[in-house]
């Protein structure tokens, strides 16, 4: 079993900085890949940055040049550096990843959100 802690939410204005953390921990033989999602009030989640072992980032149009996502492999933690946030920026936000859990196979894990909101 993997747990995800997440951290960093909060009340922002628009056009500010937050940074949000997501430490993964349990029976954790390597993790392939990590990512943030997002889900606003009344919408579907939507995935905001991804970042993988071996290939690098991808990240959804809407962020590309304010959001940064980052991974520390040694302390199995990745954050999201998000800047000029916007009004249209407020969901709660998911840490997810990809870990391979026993030494025969992975699954997918979530954390519980965060909350994050951009005052106008």
């Amino acid at each position: 079993q993997v747990q995800l802690v997440e951290s960093g939410g909060g009340l922002v204005q628009a056009g500010g900085s937050l940074r949000l953390s997501c430490a993964a921990s349990g029976t954790i033989f390597s993790i392939n890949a990590m990512g943030w999602y997002r889900q606003a009030p009344g919408k579907v989640r939507e995935s905001v940055a991804l970042i993988f072992s071996d290939i690098g980032t991808k990240y959804a149009d809407s962020v590309k040049g304010r959001f940064t996502i980052s991974r520390d492999n040694a302390k199995n933690k990745v954050y999201l550096e998000m800047n000029s946030l916007q009004p249209d920026d407020t969901a709660v936000y998911y840490c997810n990843a990809a870990v391979q859990d026993s030494e025969y196979g992975w699954d997918d894990y979530w954390g519980q959100g965060t909350q994050v909101t951009v005052s106008s």
